[in-house]
């Protein structure tokens, strides 16, 4: 499958599919069970080329596998859901069920792992407003064995229906896709920008707006850990933008004739 949106805007980078399955693909990276690692490596993996497949017991780490859509894994965090709202506001030494997860954990954790776990990533004020910040996600248990990642040039149109396209650009091409979004529609919010994790930018909230008649695009990579893997894998500084398909359908549809082929895109990219 080709988009023409990646032409037009010139964005290095291939668009990846999200496919929601029952079936594993062949020859498909994925993590080892039980084994942490970051969702964010695998999307940089299907940038490149590679198609990445996740489940149950794949998905990395607790955020990633509630971002993917295997439920809410924060119950499955270290010490628990309450030690993960600690974890992201003020830390886990601040309480004494805290220090003591800390130190059956400490021994399976890298040093930079285990700070955070202690004094906390600080991305949330206090582990009340963590509890709502969970309440709030678009929490859900998808009806499928695997989440696969695919380049977009790879997925077969006859045999395979994305759930979400994501693509990955600057801040010029984000603007140019926000208003690829909203060219065609009545109103001027067919994109969001919630603070979530970079997984959950491209999953939960993605799948989220996808069952509704009307999806809106997922603006994302507000998560600085997400945006730190991400930038050390492409070496670049990016902006996610996660599209339900028939919402990527109709922008394919309405770029002919749009801005860009009009002298400001043009100006702006020194096209012309």
């Amino acid at each position: 499958m080709k988009s023409e949106i990646k032409t037009a805007l010139e964005i290095q980078h291939e668009p990846v599919a999200i496919i929601l399955t029952d079936e594993k693909p062949e020859d498909a990276k994925q993590f080892k069970e039980k084994r942490w690692g970051c969702v964010m490596f695998m999307l940089a993996a299907a940038i490149k080329g590679q198609t990445a497949v996740f489940d149950r017991n794949t998905y990395g780490c607790q955020g990633g596998g509630t971002g993917l859509g295997f439920g809410n894994q924060y119950k499955n965090f270290p010490g628990g859901e309450d030690c993960f709202c600690y974890f992201l506001s003020t830390g886990n030494e601040n309480w004494p069920a805290g220090r003591e997860a800390g130190e059956q954990v400490k021994p399976y954790m890298r040093e930079e792992a285990f700070d955070d776990f202690m004094k906390g990533e600080r991305y949330i004020q206090d582990p009340e407003l963590v509890k709502k910040f969970i309440e709030c996600l678009p929490i859900v248990d998808l009806p499928v064995s695997y989440v696969v990642f695919k380049p977009l040039k790879k997925v077969d149109k006859n045999r395979e229906r994305p759930e979400v396209i994501v693509f990955l650009g600057d801040m010029d091409q984000i603007s140019a896709l926000t208003i690829l979004a909203n060219y065609h529609r009545e109103t001027n919010d067919n994109v969001i920008f919630p603070y979530a994790a970079g997984c959950q930018s491209i999953g939960i909230y993605a799948f989220a707006e996808a069952k509704s008649s009307m999806p809106r695009a997922v603006l994302g990579l507000n998560d600085i850990s997400a945006r730190l893997a991400i930038k050390r894998l492409l070496k670049k500084d990016l902006m996610s933008f996660a599209v339900p398909y028939t919402l990527f359908e109709e922008m394919e549809a309405n770029l002919p004739g749009s801005f860009v082929e009009r002298n400001t895109w043009y100006q702006l990219r020194g096209i012309r």
